[in-house]
């Protein structure tokens, strides 16, 4: 796996992609995405 430079920001705003194995049919991120957005605010 890459070992990618990360960049500090205070107050900085951040983006990422989430990919499920089996997307077909699966509905595990829109049904937990409160969850999963309580977990990035951290």
């Amino acid at each position: 796996m890459p070992d990618y430079l990360r960049a500090w920001l205070p107050g900085g705003t951040f983006f990422f992609t989430v990919n499920l194995l089996q997307r077909q049919g699966n509905e595990l991120l829109t049904r937990h995405i409160e969850v999963l957005r309580r977990v990035v605010r951290m």
